[in-house]
């Protein structure tokens, strides 16, 4: 089957991206790790010894800068419903986060202890509808934001990837509900087109 202009153009731009460049150089499994890098280095959110739950985490690019940053003494705990290639000192647990059995495999990965930070860049699917498109990626922000409520210590922190547009607004406000401050941030390495932004919810008011 040929592929469509916007495919070639897609391919185009990411095999000139100097993200995916710099990711595979630097041993990255995504261009998506730079930009927790950049947060990071603006926010200070991962410490070492941290307990932290990467929602939605393959192919791992977020787990293995945060598995760096936390070292032995910190503690990570990886899920998402595709398979991940492992990461030393990873915990990696496969499934739905919402289903029952799979919260059960996290709260004893996390030997039923609050966590102190939850990150999550999931997205769905994308079909090319952008309303329907963005009804499920808003819908995946709040299953992350009741799953942070379920398992962060007052005072923990939540990082999450969403998309402008519709339920956008009212999302930022149950999140400022729930935390002390929250920021926006769009990093470099999120492109210019996508309609990305990365909203930091600081101290869990629990």
């Amino acid at each position: 089957m040929a592929r469509s202009k916007s495919s070639h153009r897609w391919l185009r731009e990411h095999f000139n991206d100097p993200y995916v460049k710099q990711a595979q150089q630097d041993g990255y499994r995504s261009r998506a790790s730079y930009k927790l890098l950049e947060m990071q280095e603006k926010d200070r959110l991962i410490k070492s010894g941290m307990t932290v739950l990467d929602l939605g985490a393959a192919p791992g690019g977020w787990s293995q800068v945060v598995s760096r940053l936390i070292g032995e003494s910190g503690r990570l705990i990886a899920s998402d419903i595709l398979p991940m290639d492992g990461i030393a000192d990873v915990t990696f647990i496969q499934g739905d986060f919402t289903d029952d059995g799979v919260f059960a495999e996290i709260l004893a990965a996390i030997d039923e202890q609050p966590v102190d930070l939850v990150i999550s860049d999931m997205a769905p699917n994308m079909s090319g509808v952008a309303v329907a498109d963005q009804v499920k990626a808003m819908y995946l922000c709040e299953l992350a934001l009741d799953m942070a409520a379920r398992v962060l210590r007052p005072g923990g922190d939540f990082l999450i990837k969403a998309f402008h547009g519709e339920g956008f607004d009212q999302y930022l406000r149950d999140m400022r509900s729930q935390y002390d401050k929250v920021v926006v941030r769009k990093p470099t390495a999120s492109r210019d087109r996508s309609r990305e932004q990365y909203l930091l919810g600081r101290g869990f008011k629990g």
